[in-house]
């Protein structure tokens, strides 16, 4: 027996609104460790929040060395 779907939509209270903000930005950051452990992946994060406050998360190396990486890849 799963769990039951909930349905998404924005929570319209500010201050519940930040504080499932940063639960949810703490479990991403978590995941993206863990793929980067598990898998051996470089992983950049990065999370920008309504107030514009930038979070970032990088395996390893620096995020921008990760970023220079996937562009080079990519032109």
């Amino acid at each position: 027996m799963g769990r039951k779907k909930l349905e998404i939509k924005r929570i319209e209270e500010n201050s519940s609104r930040q504080v499932t903000f940063c639960k949810r930005r703490n479990g991403l950051i978590e995941k993206a460790r863990q793929l980067s452990v598990l898998c051996d992946a470089s992983v950049g994060l990065l999370v920008v929040s309504a107030s514009d406050k930038l979070y970032s998360f990088s395996s390893g190396d620096r995020l921008e060395k990760n970023l220079d990486r996937y562009g080079k890849k990519t032109c």
